[in-house]
């Protein structure tokens, strides 16, 4: 190849460079619709309502059992929980004594589409230590697979095992 052809080669390289440049940063930034401050409004503002979300553990309802109820040695649970109380579309159930001492664990499953923040059903079933009768606590725990200590939710019920 000859000089010329290489010239009219970097020259073609050179305005495509510069046009695909073009393209991607003259492209204009997202622009903000301004939003009206309470000093430049003349008609009276309406107090801010509160932004803090409502915790989960607020939105879990267990259907059954009620709090203080009966149960036999096998605990049936149903309810429903934030789609983000879930993970891979369970969460954990901790059964425990007024001691402290754990009589029952399981885990609740999502009886639908689990990836959402609306409420999803859930059933549960857990087999309770056959030695135990009297009071206890039944803990629903966020499921927290990252850990983090801000993540950790959880509601927790009155039952007594007879």
């Amino acid at each position: 190849m000859n000089i010329r052809a290489w010239w009219v080669i970097v020259v073609v390289l050179f305005v495509l460079i510069i046009a695909l440049a073009w393209i991607l940063f003259a492209t204009p930034a997202p622009v903000q619709a301004p939003s009206i401050s309470s000093q430049a409004s003349s008609t009276p503002q309406t107090p801010a309502t509160s932004t803090t979300p409502t915790p989960l553990h607020e939105r879990v309802v267990v259907s059954s059992p009620v709090s203080g109820a009966t149960v036999g040695h096998t605990l049936t649970m149903s309810g429903e929980a934030p789609g983000n109380w879930y993970f891979e579309a369970s969460f954990p159930i901790k059964v425990t004594t007024p001691e402290g001492d754990t009589i029952g664990t399981g885990h609740a499953d999502a009886q639908s589409d689990w990836m959402t923040t609306e409420q999803v059903p859930f059933t549960a079933t857990i087999e309770l230590n056959m030695a135990y009768s009297g009071p206890a606590t039944v803990a629903l725990l966020r499921d927290n697979p990252s850990g983090l200590p801000e993540n950790d939710d959880s509601i927790e019920i009155s039952i007594v095992v007879q």
